[in-house]
Formats: structure tokens, C-alpha cells, sequence
């Protein structure tokens, strides 16, 4: 049988819904510009925030993502693979080298090829990494990574609670608020405390026992990876001049972040790590990189689907019991 060698298997968002939107295609293969790569893609992610902008919802999202369906219609941002091709001004990278990196709003990771800017946010991969891991950073990661160092700024000493602890944005959180010098204090559900202090993390709570904001303890930063709890809660559990922090933007906590910013000494805080520029993620990419190879960084791996079978990814991450990262895998 003749292959088209112009086309290739992606997972398509057929419009905004539940994960049963999501089909398996063959559609045209990217052509990379002078600048670019052109990465065969070995491994890439599925996460909560795919999820999340799949449904299309809150709606005001769609005025970057498309108003009636994705405008990208290839989800997935974090992909490693191998470097196919390379544009005739590329001269960082070059044909067979592994890679990895993000998308950010471009989307198309969930697909056999992707294409990236050479100068983008996009590194080569550690020779020890596999790609399955690889693919992983830039979403728990570096999420984690920008809440912590660049936006709540941990201190050694400090006293920071994970909320979210065995996610794939708690797994992260904990060993680099440790590698800090924090103090860690993850939450947790019961099943997941030993996964959580094999992490580094100094205390556990188990959050069907015991409520954290209630407990009389105080931290210098609560960082709500999940979103289930809120600055009103987490307020009298935060010392003066301690941040709440959240990737979560509900309407509510941009709200206390602007009010926060102005008055009082207890702060709210939100960013959208995948705003960022690219030489930001890049950068902060390069640091990861250096947690990793010093030992301070391992990525939890809970499930890995083959790329046709997407859909049931989301399908187990919405369940809301996922431990660490899942995985989505290329050919055979």
C-alpha cells in the first residue's frame, strides 16, 4: 500500500463537548517555514486543562480559541520526539536530533508530526530522559515551576502547602518546593500519601480526614494546583503577607487577585503560564532540565494511551483520579 508521505494521523476536535468530539484523522502534514522544525512526534500529553478547553467553556474562552468550534483543531501542547526536518535558517538543531517542548497555543501536539519554532520553546532532550517523561514537562512541570519560583518567589524555610499533591501538577510542586528549601506539606486523598512522601513532602495531610484550612497550621504560600479550594478558605491558614496561589482562573479569584493587590497583606494570585513568552518558557524549560539532572526531579507517570485512544484519556483524567501525568504514545 502507497503511504502519503503529506499526510498524517492527528486526534481532531470535531467541535466543543466531552472527550466523544475527539476523532482520529488523517489530515495534511505541517511544513515547517525556514525557521522552524519539523518534529516526529514520539510522545504527548493529555492533561485537565486539554479537558477543560475542549468543552469550550467558560465561554469567553472561546474568543482565543474559536467561537463555534477549536480553531486549532489538534489538541495536545507537550510533545518529544525526533527532529525530521529542519527550515534552511536553522542552524541550533539539525535532522535526527530527540527534542522536546510546547506548543502553547498552537496546540497540534496529538498528532505523528509537529511543527516548532527552532528558537521557540523547544529543547533538546536529556540524553537519560525517555520520551514519555520528556513530554511531560511542559505541563505539571513547568506549571509548577512558574507558580513557585517566578511568581510566589519560595524562600528557603518558607512554608509551603501543595494542595493537589499527587497530581501532575502536585507531583511536580512538591520536589521543586523541596529542592527550594521549603518545607512541604502535601494534600492528599488517603490512597495517594505514600506516593506523596516519596516525593520529598514533610508532612501529609489526607484531606477525607482533615480539612487543612482548619487544622491551625500556617504557610507562607498555599498553592491550589486543582482549584478546589479558594482564598476565603485558605486565608486564616496563610501567615501575614502569605499568597495564595492558583493556575485555576475562576472568576472569583481574579476578582481577590486585583482586590488583594491593592489592600492587605495576604495575597491572591493567577497567572496563565502558557501566556508566557517563549523565551520565558524556554528559559524556565532550561531549569527544569537542571532540577532533573541534579536528582531533585522525577515525573510520575500514571497511564499511557495509545494516540487513537485519546478520548479514553480524557475520559480517566475527568474522573478526577489520576496520579501524576498521562502519557500519549505514537506508533506501535
Amino acid at each position: 500500500m502507497k503511504v502519503n508521505m503529506n499526510k498524517m494521523k492527528a486526534m481532531v476536535a470535531t467541535g466543543y463537548g466531552t472527550s466523544e468530539v475527539l476523532e482520529l484523522q488523517m489530515v495534511q502534514r505541517p511544513q515547517p517555514g525556514s525557521g522552524d522544525l519539523l518534529v516526529r512526534v514520539h510522545s504527548s500529553v493529555a492533561t485537565t486543562a486539554d479537558g477543560m478547553m475542549l468543552t469550550g467553556k467558560p465561554y469567553v474562552a472561546r474568543l482565543v480559541l474559536g467561537w463555534n468550534k477549536p480553531k486549532k483543531s489538534i489538541p495536545g501542547t507537550g510533545f518529544a520526539g525526533v527532529v525530521e526536518e529542519v527550515g534552511g535558517e536553522v542552524n541550533n538543531f539539525k535532522v535526527g536530533d530527540r527534542v522536546f517542548g510546547g506548543t502553547t497555543f498552537g496546540f497540534s501536539a496529538n498528532a505523528e508530526y509537529v511543527v516548532i519554532k527552532a528558537e521557540g520553546y523547544v529543547l533538546p532532550m536529556p540524553e537519560q530522559l525517555s520520551f514519555g517523561e520528556a513530554a511531560t514537562f511542559t505541563d505539571g512541570h513547568i506549571t509548577s515551576l512558574n507558580f513557585l519560583k517566578e511568581i510566589a518567589k519560595v524562600k528557603p524555610g518558607e512554608r509551603v502547602l501543595v494542595n493537589g499533591a499527587s497530581g501532575s501538577l502536585g507531583t511536580a510542586a512538591v520536589q521543586l518546593a523541596k529542592a527550594m528549601g521549603a518545607e512541604v506539606t502535601g494534600v492528599c486523598s488517603t490512597q495517594n500519601i505514600g506516593l506523596v512522601k516519596s516525593l520529598g513532602a514533610d508532612h501529609v495531610v489526607d484531606y477525607t480526614q482533615t480539612d487543612f484550612t482548619r487544622n491551625g497550621e500556617r504557610y507562607d504560600v498555599i498553592y491550589d494546583t486543582i482549584g478546589k479550594s479558594s482564598f476565603g478558605k485558605c486565608r486564616k491558614a496563610l501567615v501575614e503577607g502569605g499568597q495564595y496561589i492558583s493556575p485555576v482562573g475562576k472568576l472569583s479569584l481574579l476578582l481577590q487577585m486585583m482586590w488583594t493587590s491593592l489592600v492587605g497583606g495576604k495575597k491572591a494570585k493567577f497567572a496563565a503560564t502558557g501566556m508566557r513568552k517563549e523565551g520565558d518558557l524556554r528559559r524556565m524549560l532550561g531549569d527544569l532540565v537542571r532540577f532533573y539532572k541534579a536528582g531533585k526531579l522525577k515525573t510520575v507517570i500514571d497511564r499511557q494511551y495509545p494516540l487513537e485512544k485519546l478520548a479514553e484519556a480524557h475520559t480517566y483524567i475527568a474522573q478526577g483520579r489520576k496520579r501524576g501525568n498521562v502519557v500519549i504514545v505514537m506508533g506501535e
